[in-house]
């Protein structure tokens, strides 16, 4: 079997679950609340968690015969701008996540490849990749400031709900422009 590199986690770091006080036992469970701070590059191009945000973590945490299997609900704020009019998108997000953890040297070894499930380290879980994954799945890739936004003007570049209505940017046949300049002036 293959050697993997892994990094050793700092059980201090926000994302680092301590399972010391679980039990190895199928069907032991304990919740998790909590805040973090959102790690970095959290997003899309267009949409994203700022980084240090607070992050709030509802997890519970139970006991399989093949390790922790992590269950809850991540939630925090959200800024970026609408894919059409360019306005800027404050919401707050809120996604599930549900994955397992097997313990070190299980039969999961065997029958897994190496990025099909997360793996613990003693009684250390890295919940950062889970998070990443769950947060940015869930973003939306062009997001809008609504569904029916209608973006920008195409001549002006400015947004059409800031435009007055029957706003319209008239092309004249340069050939007739001098008329319409002397229908302008016999108006005055």
């Amino acid at each position: 079997m293959p050697q993997r590199s892994v990094k050793h986690l700092d059980p201090r770091a926000p994302l680092v679950l301590d399972t010391r006080d679980l039990p190895r036992r199928p069907g032991a469970m304990r919740t998790l609340s909590r805040v973090v701070p959102a790690p970095a590059d959290l997003g899309v191009e267009m949409i994203g968690v700022p980084e240090g945000a607070d992050l709030r973590l509802e997890l519970r945490l139970e006991s399989v015969s093949e390790g922790v299997l992590v269950t809850g609900t991540i939630s925090g704020p959200l800024e970026g701008e609408c894919g059409r009019c360019l306005a800027a998108i404050n919401e707050d997000l809120a996604v599930p996540v549900q994955e397992l953890f097997a313990y070190e040297n299980s039969t999961t070894d065997e029958t897994t490849d190496d990025d099909e499930v997360g793996r613990m380290q003693g009684d250390l879980i890295d919940l950062e990749p889970t998070l990443r994954d769950a947060v940015v799945l869930a973003l939306p890739v062009n997001p809008l400031c609504r569904q029916d936004c209608p973006g920008l003007c195409p001549e002006c570049g400015v947004r059409w709900d800031e435009l007055p209505s029957g706003h319209s940017h008239e092309q004249i046949d340069p050939r007739w422009a001098a008329l319409g300049r002397l229908k302008e002036h016999t108006e005055e």
